[in-house]
C-alpha cells in the first residue's frame, strides 16, 4: 500500500517536494559525438560538469561515438553532433548543438526554471 502524501500548501513546500522527487530520479542520458575532435571533447567535459555537479549519483551517461556504432545513432535518428539525449525522466528530450551553455541544458533538463 502506498504511503499517502500530505497536501502542499505553500510554494516553499511545493518546492522542498519537487526537490525530494528530483533527488529519487534517475536521469538517462545519452551524448552522441562524432569521433574525437575539440567539439566532441568540449560537449563531453560540459555534460560531465553538469551532471557532477546538479545530479550527483542520480544520473546514467552514455557516451556514443558515431563512427564507432553508426547503427545506434540511426536508431535514434541522430541528424547532427553532439546531440544530448535526456530518455528519463520524461519527457523525452534532445539537444543538438553547443553543450556549453549550461543554462539552456539545465532548463531543458528541468533542473533550472526557465526565466
Amino acid at each position: 500500500m502506498a504511503k499517502k502524501q500530505a497536501p502542499v500548501e505553500s510554494t516553499a513546500e511545493f518546492e522542498r517536494a519537487a526537490k525530494e522527487l528530483r533527488s529519487k530520479q534517475i536521469y538517462v542520458l545519452r551524448l552522441y559525438v562524432a569521433g574525437i575532435n575539440p567539439r566532441s571533447s568540449a560537449a563531453i567535459r560540459s555534460i560531465q560538469k553538469i551532471c557532477e555537479q546538479h545530479l550527483k549519483d542520480h544520473y546514467d551517461l552514455e557516451i556514443i561515438d558515431i563512427y564507432k556504432q553508426p547503427i545506434l545513432a540511426k536508431g535514434e535518428q541522430i541528424i547532427a553532433a553532439p546531440t544530448l539525449i535526456k530518455k528519463l525522466p520524461q519527457p523525452l528530450r534532445r539537444f543538438i548543438g553547443d553543450l556549453t551553455d549550461h543554462e539552456r541544458i539545465l532548463v531543458g533538463l528541468d533542473l533550472r526554471p526557465k526565466k
